[in-house]
């Protein structure tokens, strides 16, 4: 974990926006990224439905790594930004609370097992206001879509929620960015053609999962990393290669 944060947060990006963390691990992304970290608990600690302290929770995952991963971690997301930011606020929405379940159940005619699914791990998105070191303002929107793969609809209905919860959020000037784990991907997601028309004036996606939509700026590059950029001392750092935007 520690290696991955390095390796990611190296070269002095202006922003990181990180998912799937081992709560444990959120006290220390400052002191690995150098770099100043919002974070978002989205998962407790907890064995079965008892809480427990984050410390506990990698000790016991630590018993066999590779079978438990974060079944008593937790998890949770995170925004870093340079030093030289300043951040001026930040906010988080339960992107799958128990009343919008409910209205897009009905939307979408979800059966009971979909349902019930669709509440068992708490998705949420972070919104980071702050000014870049250029002088620039930006909303930053971090999230982890919920993954549930034989209805891909769900998904799509959480990132329109959390683009619009940025909307809502950012100034009409802002450089906004909406970035994350959307477990969408373009041409089967409703939600990433309408935020490209227009109306939302985001910047084209990417072809996976994984992407960075910016708004209020050009993108000059966007790629994911290629896997020997992420191989170190014989290990895969993540099974998801970080996305790279560099905008003017």
């Amino acid at each position: 974990m520690e290696e991955a944060v390095r390796l990611v947060s190296a070269g002095d990006p202006a922003i990181v926006c990180l998912q799937e963390l081992p709560v444990w691990s959120l006290a220390k992304l400052e002191a690995w990224s150098g770099m100043t970290s919002i974070s978002a608990v989205t998962v407790r600690p907890s064995v079965g439905p008892v809480p427990i302290p984050a410390t506990l929770g990698r000790r016991l995952v630590q018993l066999d790594p590779p079978r438990l991963r974060s079944a008593f971690c937790g998890q949770g997301n995170a925004v870093l930004v340079s030093r030289l930011a300043h951040v001026l606020d930040s906010r988080t929405l339960v992107l799958n609370d128990a009343g919008f379940r409910r209205a897009q159940g009905r939307r979408l005619q979800l059966d009971l097992a979909t349902r019930l699914a669709w509440a068992k791990e708490r998705r949420v998105c972070q919104a980071v206001r702050l000014v870049l070191p250029d002088g620039r303002r930006a909303l930053v929107a971090n999230l982890h879509a919920s993954a549930l793969g034989f209805d891909e609809r769900l998904a799509d209905a959480e990132l329109l929620r959390a683009a619009s919860f940025a909307d809502a959020l950012a100034d009409p000037r802002d450089l906004v960015v909406l970035a994350g784990d959307f477990n969408v991907v373009s041409g089967r997601s409703a939600t990433l053609e309408t935020l490209t028309t227009a109306e939302w004036r985001f910047s084209p996606p990417g072809p996976g999962l994984d992407q960075i939509l910016v708004r209020g700026v050009d993108v000059v590059d966007l790629h994911a990393w290629p896997l020997e950029r992420r191989w170190v001392s014989g290990r895969l750092l993540s099974d998801h290669a970080p996305v790279e935007a560099t905008v003017a």
